[in-house]
């Protein structure tokens, strides 16, 4: 449920980054002395690569400034969230970053935070607070441009299952994008909304597929805008024997996603995504403004971008770290950057 990462002393995350122990003399305070610089992760959301290589990304950058770092995770229940917040409260953290959650449940923990005078960022979960950052990757971008690719390949007269599971912030933006493309285009038919977040999600997700696949024959097209729900519903295609009859749109990416679109005849042809790891990145560097001071704004957007199965093709792209080699804003996003804020290795 809690696991502690600490680098004792600052030299040590200044060799682990290459960067050279004279960065830290010049951060500001309180980060002149990172070591000393307790933040907390406070998780809704971990299944799922996505999760796992944004949790990399807080680790790594966390590591890059010297920071100690702890991580609550609390498995999609919302009442336990909001009671590791109050743990890590009650721990005298410096920060804290929220990672996806519930408004109702996440509004007030947040709240007792701030009152405690403890730095707030959220990520992907709306906690109706002007003093808390909202870093998002653009979701409604994620959304659309995932559409507007949809809108390419079959034109603007197709029918559509369309997952989604409301009130989780990324996924309501998303949903957003869907609801005005249908608005502008009356030939797109929505035959079927189902959605979990169950665990495992993909899992859970394949088997409302199945049922939806065989209510609805006339489906061709299915946008999932969350890479779980992507895995899932191309389980049930693939079983389905559909490859040939549905094409299948996300949001996210990973390593395994990758594979999957890569398969032979996979119904999976386009994902939008920022890379998961530096999300988490830029998830610490805000808050770390935040701890010295410095005015992030109130969002902190990170751009997306189209990923197509023709691309991943004709690049032979196969991994991540392939992804960000031909897809250099991969790598790095600059945001929440400053000329002190020291980086993870590359």
């Amino acid at each position: 449920m809690l696991r502690r990462h600490f680098i004792k002393f600052a030299g040590l995350a200044a060799l682990a980054t290459g960067l050279g122990s004279t960065a830290f003399a010049d951060m500001p305070a309180p980060l002149d002395k990172p070591e000393d610089v307790k933040i907390a992760l406070v998780r809704y959301l971990s299944t799922g690569d996505f999760f796992q290589s944004y949790l990399s990304g807080v680790e790594s950058q966390a590591a890059a400034i010297g920071m100690d770092l702890r991580v609550f995770d609390s498995r999609q229940d919302a009442a336990l969230q909001a009671d590791m917040v109050d743990q890590a409260i009650a721990l005298g953290v410096d920060g804290i970053i929220i990672q996806h959650g519930l408004t109702e449940s996440m509004k007030d923990a947040a709240q007792r935070a701030v009152d405690a005078g403890i730095k707030v960022v959220a990520f992907d979960v709306d906690v109706e607070n002007a003093a808390i950052p909202q870093i998002e990757q653009s979701d409604y971008m994620l959304g659309k441009l995932a559409l507007d690719q949809a809108i390419e390949d079959n034109g603007t007269d197709f029918t559509a299952g369309y997952v989604y599971v409301p009130g989780i912030a990324p996924l309501d933006r998303r949903d957003v994008a869907w609801e005005e493309v249908k608005q502008a285009n009356p030939g797109i038919k929505e035959a079927a909304v189902f959605g979990t977040l169950d665990n495992p999600i993909a899992n859970a997700v394949a088997n409302q597929a199945r049922s939806i696949l065989q209510a609805n024959p006339t489906i061709n097209v299915m946008f999932a805008p969350f890479d779980e729900f992507a895995k899932g519903v191309k389980i049930a295609v693939d079983e389905a024997g559909l490859t040939q009859d549905i094409k299948i749109y996300s949001a996210d990416v990973s390593t395994a996603d990758i594979s999957a679109m890569r398969e032979p005849d996979s119904a999976w042809v386009a994902t939008v995504a920022t890379n998961p790891s530096v999300v988490g990145e830029v998830s610490v560097r805000t808050l770390a403004l935040l701890l010295t001071g410095e005015n992030p704004g109130n969002s902190v957007v990170v751009p997306p971008t189209l990923i197509t199965q023709d691309f991943l093709n004709e690049q032979d792209v196969s991994n991540m770290e392939e992804l960000g080699a031909k897809m250099p804003q991969f790598q790095h996003a600059d945001v929440a950057m400053t000329d002190w804020m020291p980086l993870p290795a590359r």
